[in-house]
């Protein structure tokens, strides 16, 4: 199998490269570059760029501004934002809940939501997760009881990234407890954020961010008109959307850039009369990360490959992906705690002001103050899209056929 690229790919990848790179603002890139989040009002700026210049939906349906890409250019594409520092379509939007409505939704939610989904002129986060359902998610507590022309729902999510921005939540809601298995009865429901009776409390997090939180539901009515699909059968419209959101979560692009600037960094780091990559050890340890990051790269290839042979259904074997993908993300954060060394200890939240003299840094070691949260932040990897340890029971189950 040739996993070179064609004359056609190479043409395509500098394409959206020279876009990247010309078209989203230096300083927008640049930040994320340093390793800090984008604000919000980058993030927006970002995508509409991308969805002025029709890149913002790559993967959804033509119809509704998407691209009739072959696998590796879509691979491409994502290898490129990620490459350039590019902040990525906001996936609640992109990724998660436009694909459900374009593939599940009725024609007036199309009209209604994928547009403004697109253009992140509402902007979505899940309503997923809750206290005792995490990766067994099917046993969520949060109900949906139909009265009239309404849902009235009442429940709790937990983990919601980003929801102190959102405009709407998707919300999967209990709409027939009785259900003979606990995916059953399960609905897809589609709820703005300013309704009566929601609440958002933040959850701060070990690196000093708030980037998740607690989103209380005590009796919110929703239209029934707000229902995506069919009536407690929202289970198909979760794995929908978890296949999405699992692709391309090995970020082979993001751990490229990593390593390209810790290379960069480390040889601008004093240790005794030399430098830091001059240390044997610390190199090797690049090296190692190097050479499996590799490794994962072209078994993302063969992923691709394969499912673009069998017509486009997900390869059982993406789940290796997410599995060393993550792994190699925790390694990229070790290595740049290693290089920041002392100076990674002083940091603070980036939404909050230091004191002044508090993060006091050499010149040069801007950079450092980012490397403890970032290692921090990195410890859910692991964990979301479905934890390594699930992946590792659906390669036993579908791969080597135990």
């Amino acid at each position: 199998m040739d996993l070179r690229y064609t004359p056609e790919e190479v043409a395509f990848r500098d394409e959206m490269r020279s876009f990247f790179q010309t078209k989203i603002p230096a300083e927008i890139r640049n930040r994320g570059a340093e390793g800090r989040h984008p604000t919000k009002e980058q993030m927006v700026e970002a995508q509409r760029i991308m969805n002025a210049h029709g890149l913002a939906v790559p993967n959804w349906p033509v119809e509704w501004g998407g691209k009739d890409w072959t696998p590796m250019q879509r691979y491409i594409f994502t290898e490129e934002v990620l490459q350039n520092d590019v902040p990525a379509p906001l996936p609640f939007n992109t990724a998660m809940v436009g694909p459900v409505i374009a593939h599940f939704g009725t024609q007036a939610q199309k009209e209604r939501f994928l547009p403004a989904t697109a253009n992140i002129d509402i902007w979505w986060c899940q309503g997923f997760s809750e206290p005792g359902a995490g990766s067994d998610l099917a046993s969520l507590k949060t109900r949906a009881v139909r009265d009239g022309d309404h849902y009235v729902i009442n429940g709790q999510k937990t983990w919601t990234t980003l929801a102190q921005y959102a405009d709407w939540i998707f919300v999967l809601a209990k709409t027939n407890p009785e259900a003979r298995k606990p995916q059953e009865g399960i609905s897809f429901i589609l709820v703005d954020m300013k309704t009566p009776g929601i609440t958002v409390r933040p959850i701060q997090l070990v690196d000093g961010g708030h980037e998740v939180n607690e989103v209380f539901f005590d009796d919110v009515r929703v239209p029934v008109e707000n229902l995506v699909g069919t009536e407690h059968r929202g289970w198909d419209c979760a794995k929908f959307l978890l296949a999405n959101e699992r692709s391309n979560i090995a970020r082979v692009g993001a751990s490229k850039a990593r390593l390209r600037r810790l290379r960069e960094l480390a040889q601008k780091v004093p240790v005794g009369d030399g430098t830091m990559w001059e240390s044997e050890s610390f190199r090797h340890k690049v090296y190692a990360v190097e050479t499996e990051l590799k490794a994962l790269e072209m078994t993302q290839l063969r992923v691709i490959a394969a499912e673009r042979n069998s017509g486009g259904m997900p390869n059982p074997a993406s789940s290796i992906l997410k599995i060393k993908g993550s792994e190699i993300q925790q390694r990229t954060t070790e290595l740049a705690l290693e290089l920041a060394g002392p100076f990674a200890l002083p940091f603070h939240s980036e939404e909050d002001e230091p004191e002044e003299g508090a993060n006091d840094l050499p010149e040069g070691f801007g950079w450092a103050d980012t490397a403890a949260p970032t290692y921090f932040n990195y410890r859910k990897v692991t964990i979301y899209g479905g934890s390594n340890e699930i992946q590792r029971n659906i390669i036993a189950k579908m791969v080597l056929g135990f």
